[in-house]
């Protein structure tokens, strides 16, 4: 649809917005100086009233959703909260996962010393589910392409949850892979009824590894 400070826009209406995130990009402003660039920056520049809805780590491209205004702010973040919308990943992980499908239900909590690192803690940490779904194996069994479906929305779940399991997602040295080119996770789809007028609102985007 266009390009606006080298940021992809999907979807541009006069209450949302649908972009595509590079990896490696933050999804908002850091504390430093040297961490303001990111992708609310960057369409804030020629659209003064966009606001965030929900975040992409800084490894992760793909599909993200922003609002056009506060009061679609709150309309959006109540359709996130409510899980009424419907997101889609897809990550490339190390080694041959066994199974066609699954669900990983693993509770999350911040690992404080080590943040932004998250850890599994079966005492004070908050439920997170992951389902999964195999799409291709490699002949070597070097590595598997997952579907991945998060049912809820806590920070590194995905990649968490995968290396939880023995798998960690291709590149992710945080979470205990080799080093690569890049972290394979993409936000692949995202689906949901616009708040105003409610048509049905879906969009796809390949992954790029």
């Amino acid at each position: 649809m266009g390009e606006t400070q080298d940021i992809e826009v999907v979807h541009d209406d006069a209450h949302l917005m649908v972009v595509e995130k590079p990896a490696g990009l933050l999804s908002v402003p850091g504390r430093l100086p040297e961490n303001r660039d990111c992708v609310t920056s960057r369409l804030q520049r020629s659209h003064a009233d966009v606001l965030t809805v929900h975040r992409l780590d800084q490894v992760t491209s793909g599909l993200m959703l922003f609002a056009r205004g506060k009061a679609m702010q709150s309309a959006l973040s109540a359709l996130f909260e409510r899980r009424q919308v419907a997101k889609a990943y897809e990550a490339r992980v190390e080694g041959r996962v066994a199974g066609d499908a699954g669900e990983i239900d693993l509770p999350l909590a911040c690992d404080w010393p080590n943040r932004p690192r998250q850890m599994v803690d079966r005492v004070h940490g908050k439920p997170a589910l992951t389902r999964w779904r195999v799409l291709e194996r490699d002949v070597a069994g070097a590595w598997t392409r997952l579907a991945l479906e998060p049912v809820t929305g806590r920070s590194h779940q995905l990649r968490l949850h995968l290396a939880s399991i023995g798998h960690p997602i291709v590149g992710d040295a945080m979470y205990g892979a080799s080093q690569a080119s890049r972290v394979c996770l993409h936000a692949t789809r995202l689906s949901f009824a616009h708040p105003v007028g409610g048509a049905s609102m879906a969009f796809e985007s390949p992954a790029p590894f």
